[in-house]
């Protein structure tokens, strides 16, 4: 007889569940996110290795004989991972796909999660076109066979051993993967598939986190990878229960703006590698082509020394992940007609540039207050981070002075209430890269150990005022 299934109350925000519905989690505090969740599949099939050792075996109470092992006996061999064809996406997982693993993709509507998935699946599928034992499984919860026929013709991803499906249903995923055994699965998306043995809707905390576990279940016995699409909230969460980012190995956010071409791919979590690894993408008409070094997106000039100086720019290097980035701040000051002056900004912390426009007031004796300022960066750059700081003030003081900072000189630095300049973390590692760039000069907070870096001539300022006389941002 089968066994009745279980009924439980999950927390969607947390994962705390229990056996009694509650308007308010008792864990979290949140109101509405308890919901009903009936654990009617069957326990996956045991994955614990098993090392039987002379006089260290014991036998546990399901009869299953077991053993612990020293962990100085525990093998060490390397596992083979899975390129995926972008050494950008290899770059973000570590080295590549881990088999048996669970990647987690998730980002905007729009943002180019499935032309990603569906090239790296033509990608893999090209390199291991030796047999027909060697196949993707592309399975398509949103699109038809024929949808998924006409991006893969667009992005050059039409391979032999790549097989489609078209389904919703999770015992029809599950077979799939099984009969083929693929040499990688993607799934898209995990917002799509319905498991028959749960309640709840599509896309539901109940569902996902029902579809999460088979899945998880499924690639570990199997030895199969799985890359699963996910769905973002209004806020920029990834959909579903929170225990979903848990259970899975990998979870990758795919980044960028609608109205630019740059995509980003960052790893929140990765039990495979490092989580400060950034990989970067240009989203075209034929596909995503990755970008191995994107310092020409964010310089209008290219690199350093590339173009004419122009008044009102000033060029810094900011981190992401383990990359250093360089990015280029314009900025325009007029006289205001306003009573309010204006502050428009683009990549920038809008709420930094009030300040930084006193403490250029007040240690740099230049009054911008009653001025419309404007600052942008290039290509979706960002900004924010303090060590940006310097550079910033050089353009408002280069737009405002008509005077230009030369294009091979950089700015890299925070900025305190004070007027000091303050260090900032990693600065070798900028300072590196600026030199690869072209770049000459770097005027930089003084270092607490003297770095030196072939061809690039390093000035260290203490203070607002004595900076932006060394970029010549004052005319002086």
């Amino acid at each position: 007889m089968a066994a009745k299934a279980s009924v439980q109350y999950l927390c969607s925000e947390c994962g705390w569940s229990g056996a009694k519905w509650m308007g308010r989690c008792p864990e979290c505090g949140q109101w509405g996110t308890v919901e009903e969740f009936h654990e009617a599949r069957p326990a996956a099939r045991s994955r614990t290795t098993i090392i039987a050792e002379p006089g260290r075996t014991s036998r546990t109470r399901a009869g299953t004989v077991a053993a612990a092992t020293a962990i100085t006996q525990v093998g060490t061999e390397t596992v083979k991972r899975i390129p995926t064809g972008f050494s950008e996406f290899d770059r973000v997982l570590g080295g590549g796909i881990v088999p048996g693993s669970v990647v987690l993709l998730a980002g905007e509507p729009g943002i180019g999660k499935s032309t990603l998935l569906l090239e790296t699946a033509g990608n893999v599928a090209r390199a291991h076109n030796s047999g027909t034992e060697s196949t993707v499984l592309y399975i398509s919860g949103e699109e038809s066979q024929a949808q998924v026929r006409l991006r893969a013709t667009r992005i050059n991803a039409v391979e032999d051993n790549l097989l489609l499906a078209a389904t919703t249903d999770l015992s029809c995923v599950l077979g799939l993967i099984e009969q083929y055994k693929p040499t990688l699965a993607i799934v898209d998306s995990a917002q799509t598939i319905v498991s028959q043995d749960v309640d709840g809707i599509s896309g539901g905390s109940t569902q996902v986190r029902e579809v999460a576990s088979a899945l998880i279940d499924t690639a570990k016995t199997l030895d199969v990878p799985v890359l699963l699409v996910g769905h973002v909230t209004k806020d920029g969460s990834i959909a579903g229960p929170r225990t979903l980012e848990h259970l899975v190995d990998v979870v990758c956010q795919f980044e960028g703006d609608n109205e630019t071409a740059l995509r980003m791919l960052r790893a929140v979590k990765n039990r495979f590698g490092p989580t400060d690894e950034v990989g970067c993408f240009d989203m075209s008409g034929e596909g995503i082509e990755e970008v191995r070094d994107p310092a020409g997106l964010f310089l209008s000039g290219g690199e350093g020394g590339a173009a004419a100086p122009v008044e009102g720019t000033c060029v810094t290097f900011t981190l992401d992940g383990h990359r250093s980035l360089p990015i280029e701040v314009q900025a325009l000051v007029t006289d205001s007609v306003l009573p309010a002056p204006r502050r428009a900004v683009n990549g920038v912390d809008a709420n930094r540039i009030a300040m930084l426009a006193a403490v250029l007031y007040r240690h740099g004796r230049l009054n911008l207050l009653g001025n419309d300022l404007y600052i942008s960066t290039i290509a979706g750059g960002q900004a924010k981070e303090p060590g940006c700081d310097l550079a910033i003030v050089a353009a408002l003081a280069s737009a405002a002075k008509h005077t230009a900072i030369a294009r091979t000189t950089c700015a890299i630095g925070e900025i305190s209430l004070t007027g000091q300049v303050r260090p900032v973390p990693r600065l070798e590692y900028r300072l590196r890269e600026a030199a690869r760039l072209g770049f000459t000069v770097a005027v930089v907070p003084p270092m607490r150990k003297r770095a030196d870096v072939a061809g690039l001539r390093i000035v260290e300022v203490a203070h607002l005022r004595d900076a932006l006389g060394a970029l010549g941002a004052l005319g002086l």
